[in-house]
């Protein structure tokens, strides 16, 4: 048997006063597919640095293979076996899949001998359930063969201890699945024992044998996955039952409304200058969630940022309920736009500044926080800033706490709850819960269905599936900077979005309706 167990027993690790792991005592089987759960700040990102040697842990002991171990640098991982595959992607683009491969051995000689290491590459590759042209530059790679040599690299480097770190985020549907199939189907041929960090409960169901949940830095439980439930996972990761966004009550989409958000012809230009988002279509009616399905980096960010004022289109109109609109702020404020972006500290957001600061930027110069139509009333914003705290959960409930030293899940509530504190007429929302807690989704996706029955016109850009089928009326796919298909969420199947995802289809769609 090549796969290797690891076992953690009793481990700690401590940030001055903080416990971020306290008494953890955690068993992968040699040869299975493990998953780890968790809300932000459960401890998983602690634990699996511990492991690789990251960060090493405080207290306890590891087992490798059944023998106590020290880790204390990733070359005692990397000797004992262990690797690590990221959430995002550490290849050199600008490199072969062979220059990849061959680097990541670290220690080279001064002079390479390619001929023998292309012979040693095209044996590696024989022995592989799933193989890449290794003279093909990871550049032409799609988002599937880059987890592919992610986790090809591990292997080549001969890891027997495998984590995966929120490995489908990137991913189509159809390569997630394949990705996950390869990696169990490897760990139950015994090459290797898989630590999945997840968030989506059906690559658990799907692909793990055992999970564990960590909570406040404790493990709440661990056991086989025929044996658990959703429903019980979640309750022990939150403490309680969750209550899906799914239970509000969705008022039906009056179809003889004007839209209220329309998008016609639209190009906008990327950072070197080439078209990002060509001759772009869309439209959302008032009490409707349109959402956008795609693979990140097809255009969304560059649409995003044009509908917000943060990047110029070249040709195209935007129009908000009937009226040209360039997103100036003084039109976002007269007709009502607002937005909930991906990555708020760097899109939404002034970390430097105080909570009520920030959750002032929208109006400080408007009515009650502005006296005498010049002088900001700072009493004012506090005590406004107060509410919002208690009405939207955010933790600590400091206003005058700097922004920057909260969690993503608080920042991106502080965010939602500026942006959801006035009528909302149209608001875009880009991975709004990209990487957050289950609590914090939970409350984010509450109050967007809220929104929209409330009259919003809402443009959803997510590369979370589950996200847009649970939140949309209708979907459609941006795959190179075009819309190139549209279903109701309702009728909506993962194959058919996955393969237009992937750039199946007969191209643009022009999309008014």
């Amino acid at each position: 048997m090549r796969a290797l167990s690891l076992e953690t027993i009793g481990v700690g690790k401590r940030f001055g006063s903080f416990r971020a792991l306290d008494d953890v005592t955690l068993k992968v089987r040699a040869g299975s597919v493990h998953a780890l759960l968790g809300e932000n700040g459960a401890g998983k990102s602690t634990l699996v640095k511990g492991i690789v040697g990251y960060g090493p842990l405080d207290e306890g002991s590891i087992l490798v293979g059944g023998r106590e171990h020290v880790i204390g640098t990733p070359r005692d991982a990397h000797a004992l076996g262990i690797g690590m595959v990221y959430q995002h992607f550490t290849v050199a683009p600008g490199l072969s899949v062979a220059e990849n491969l061959v680097l990541a051995r670290g220690e080279l000689p001064w002079r390479l001998d390619w001929a023998t290491e292309f012979e040693r590459l095209n044996a590696f590759m024989a022995r592989m359930p799933f193989r890449l042209d290794i003279q093909r530059a990871v550049s032409s790679l799609a988002a599937g063969e880059k987890q592919k040599l992610e986790i090809l690299k591990q292997l080549y480097l001969d890891r027997r201890f495998v984590i995966l770190d929120e490995p489908t985020s990137v991913l189509t549907p159809q390569e997630a699945t394949e990705v996950l199939g390869l990696m169990r189907d490897l760990a139950h041929a015994n090459e290797l024992t898989v630590l999945m960090i997840t968030h989506k409960f059906s690559e658990v169901t799907a692909f793990a044998d055992d999970v564990s949940v960590l909570r406040r830095g404790r493990l709440v439980g661990s056991t086989c996955v025929s044996d658990t439930s959703p429903e019980e996972l979640s309750a022990w990761m939150m403490g309680q039952s969750s209550s899906k966004a799914s239970a509000v009550e969705r008022k039906p989409v009056d179809d003889n409304l004007p839209s209220r958000l329309e998008i016609e012809h639209l190009d906008v230009p990327n950072d070197r200058g080439t078209l990002a988002v060509r001759r772009l279509s869309l439209s959302v009616r008032p009490g409707e969630i349109v959402g956008i399905a795609g693979i990140s980096g097809n255009g969304q960010r560059e649409l995003t940022e044009a509908l917000l004022g943060q990047r110029k289109s070249v040709a195209g109109d935007i129009r908000i309920n009937g009226q040209h609109y360039g997103a100036t702020r003084i039109e976002m404020q007269r007709e009502k736009v607002y937005s909930l972006p991906e990555e708020p500290l760097r899109n939404a957001c002034i970390a430097g500044m105080t909570v009520a600061e920030n959750l002032a930027l929208r109006d400080y110069d408007r009515g009650e926080l502005c006296r005498h139509g010049w002088r900001v009333d700072r009493r004012a914003i506090r005590a406004r800033a107060r509410q919002l705290i208690a009405r939207f959960q955010v933790r600590p409930d400091d206003p005058e706490r700097p922004i920057g030293t909260l969690s993503g899940g608080n920042v991106q509530r502080v965010v939602l709850a500026r942006e959801l504190t006035d009528d909302v007429a149209v608001m875009v929302v880009s991975n709004p819960v990209f990487g957050l807690d289950f609590a914090s989704v939970e409350l984010i996706h509450q109050r967007m269905q809220e929104a929209r029955n409330r009259g919003a016109a809402i443009l959803l850009l997510s590369e979370d599936l589950d996200e847009l089928i649970e939140l949309s009326d209708r979907i459609l796919v941006i795959h190179d900077g075009q819309i190139n298909f549209e279903t109701t969420a309702a009728t909506a199947e993962r194959h058919e979005l996955g393969r237009h995802m992937a750039g199946a289809g007969a191209g643009a769609m022009d999309l008014h309706s």
